[in-house]
């Protein structure tokens, strides 16, 4: 058999057809993956849940929120608010929400072209309150900072933000530096310079996916290391 841990999955963010003839690159790597001769993938915060479904091998699914949970609660922070940067993390928000019984903000985005917003709208009440900024990946983080600065504008206490994925591609270093975002939590699925903002702070995945290789091989259930 043959385990490939891909922390980060590469093409994820191509998983469905949002315009003629854009290619479907999450399932172009999964047909690559399984002609390589992969029996079982394991991965963490696939950018949509249905990418599982263009495998015909088993897949593990991780979550960075068995990391990010412990990491909130050690903040202590009162009036603790989880926001989504966009409608498509609502639920990964909700999610976390639900968890530490706190309030969901949505952050509600449009798009020139990919990678430049035109406008965004925030829904839902932040003022006086600690908010942490969920998302799966940080790209060129313009949709981050930009969601901080209608926080910030809109009451927020502070602003947090937190993602399992640091692309970081571009100017991501100098628009968080020069954010109004106090701290930017990312796990190193890929290799961080953290040293370029003094606002970034890594989480390993590392004992996460030990634990689960172990358990994987052993014929063990994994079902403890799923927080959400």
């Amino acid at each position: 058999s043959i385990t490939v841990v891909l922390p980060y999955y590469g093409l994820a963010r191509q998983d469905r057809k949002d315009q003629p003839r854009a290619p479907i690159g999450a399932k172009l790597v999964a047909n690559l993956l399984t002609a390589a001769g992969a029996t079982r993938i394991m991965t963490m915060d696939l950018h949509a849940d249905q990418i599982q479904g263009f495998f015909e091998i088993p897949v593990d699914h991780l979550y960075a929120s068995t990391i990010f949970i412990d990491y909130i609660q050690k903040l202590n922070l009162d009036n603790l608010t989880i926001a989504s940067p966009d409608m498509g993390g609502a639920k990964r928000a909700k999610n976390y929400a639900s968890h530490l019984g706190a309030e969901v903000v949505i952050a509600y985005k449009e798009r020139k072209k990919a990678n430049v917003i035109e406008e965004m709208f925030l829904i839902g009440d932040v003022v006086g309150k600690n908010v942490i900024l969920i998302d799966d990946m940080i790209d060129t983080a313009g949709t981050l900072c930009k969601a901080a600065d209608i926080l910030i504008e809109k009451g927020a206490k502070s602003v947090r933000a937190m993602a399992t994925h640091a692309v970081l591609s571009g100017k991501a270093y100098e628009n968080i530096e020069n954010s109004k975002i106090s701290e930017v939590i990312v796990t190193d699925t890929i290799p961080v310079k953290a040293e370029l903002s003094s606002k970034i702070k890594v989480l390993s995945c590392a004992e996460l996916f030990a634990d689960v290789m172990k358990m994987v091989h052993e014929h063990k259930s994994i079902s403890d290391k799923f927080i959400i």
